[in-house]
């Protein structure tokens, strides 16, 4: 694989986290009663939002064609999860516990994401730590509406 397959590769699987993040906000808000949650969540999106616009800069900076986002059968996956889980429970707990389990999923890929692509681009290492430190920070922000 060459440099530039290598690099787009990476800037795939980062841009792919970032809108699984988008996606599960966006499908679960309409369900959130809670004003602090619906802030909350509000706020994260408009985080994950500028990351993403910063993935698709560097991506017009490097002249990389049509970066990836999730294919329909994961969006589908993902809608279809989101729904079924909360049919019977609308709770601002059980949002909050779907939505850490979401964000812990996002900081496991980040993990293995920046493993399987050690040197590839410092650029794209740190939209990759910013990407967990918002994932890191929204864990802290969302803990108390389990309580």
């Amino acid at each position: 694989m060459d440099e530039k397959e290598r690099l787009t590769e990476y800037l795939n699987a980062i841009y792919q986290n970032i809108k699984t993040a988008v996606q599960s906000i966006e499908d679960i808000l309409p369900k959130v009663k809670e004003n602090s949650l619906q802030r909350e969540l509000a706020s994260e999106q408009d985080k994950y939002m500028a990351l993403e616009k910063e993935c698709e800069l560097f991506a017009k900076a490097e002249k990389i064609e049509g970066i990836k986002d999730n294919n329909w059968l994961e969006k589908a996956r993902l809608w279809g999860s989101i729904n079924m889980s909360t049919m019977t429970d609308k709770t601002t707990r059980h949002i909050a516990e779907l939505m850490l389990l979401g964000t812990f999923m996002g900081v496991l890929t980040c993990e293995k994401d920046q493993a399987d692509h050690k040197g590839v681009s410092s650029e794209l290492d740190e939209i990759l730590t910013n990407l967990k430190e918002l994932e890191r920070n929204n864990i802290d922000a969302l803990m108390p509406f389990l309580i």
